[in-house]
């Protein structure tokens, strides 16, 4: 299309749409003469929480998330909340997990707030929604900015908690779980495993996947019981490159890296959630 319609390098191409729209035409206005300037309208919860600020745009290849892509940041992001009364509620409540998880690394009130909200979320207050969207938005793009690793060339990646599974558990489901679900299921993974490695109390992990499931999102599928979802913390190690780095949390707000990550441990905790 930008080559159809004779777009220059001074033209600028604006995308509305959910998380895989963003990442699609912002790859390729990214390829398009080296680059074109990209304003992102999000439209689900997903990507005005998370995607719609972020500098990647990815596409699946090979069986694998994101494998193709580019880091290329957006010259302008409008959210515009009158969209996200077109979602259903599967949708509308897909992008809190993403809210979950910032909030989880990064921010212990806004962690409070989520939970305290849990029921104006599912009944679809829009104002409640618009702070949480706000405020994920923020820490996402704050980390981002001010994180000191932008493009990932170091090896932590904290705004990937829960995603390593995440993202195998996608795969194999053919894509019939959202990314918000899958991300809600992988975090719940983690929780259990920070327990089990002894950073994380077992009551705070609860808490968690208690506030996950009063927002209506799944925390296990039959899914997680494939062998195959080990293959995932391989996968990730590989796209990330260098040694493995997975974040565990020690409390709210508090996250730690590890290194390492047995089948047995992971085994444990799925058990724990099945």
């Amino acid at each position: 299309a930008i080559n159809n319609n004779k777009l220059c390098r001074k033209s600028c191409v604006l995308v509305i749409g959910g998380g895989a729209v963003l990442d699609a035409v912002g790859y390729a206005t990214s390829l398009a003469h080296r680059g074109i300037n990209l304003i992102r309208m999000p439209t689900t919860t997903l990507s005005a929480c998370d995607s719609g600020v972020a500098v990647k745009n990815g596409i699946n290849r090979f069986g694998k998330k994101n494998f193709v892509g580019v880091f290329d940041p957006p010259y302008a992001v409008v959210n515009d909340l009158s969209l996200l009364s077109t979602l259903d509620d599967r949708h509308w409540r897909s992008g809190i997990s993403e809210a979950i998880k910032v909030a989880l690394v990064k921010d212990e009130p806004f962690f409070n707030y989520i939970e305290s909200n849990a029921e104006e979320l599912v009944d679809r207050e829009v104002e409640t929604m618009a702070n949480v969207v706000a405020t994920s938005a923020k820490l996402h793009l704050r980390h981002i900015t001010e994180g000191g690793d932008p493009f990932e060339r170091l090896e932590a990646r904290p705004l990937d908690f829960g995603h390593w599974a995440a993202h195998k558990l996608e795969q194999l489901t053919n894509y019939e779980l959202t990314h918000g679900e899958a991300v809600s299921i992988g975090l719940a993974i983690d929780l259990k495993c920070s327990v089990i490695l002894e950073h994380l109390d077992e009551a705070v992990a609860s808490r968690a996947i208690t506030l996950l499931q009063a927002v209506g999102l799944p925390t296990s599928n039959l899914a997680i019981k494939d062998p195959a979802l080990l293959d995932g913390i391989e996968e990730f190690r590989e796209h990330l490159g260098g040694e493995l780095t997975l974040l565990m949390l020690k409390s709210i707000g508090q996250p730690i890296d590890v290194h390492s990550l047995s089948n047995e441990i992971v085994q444990q905790a799925i058990s724990e959630l099945v």
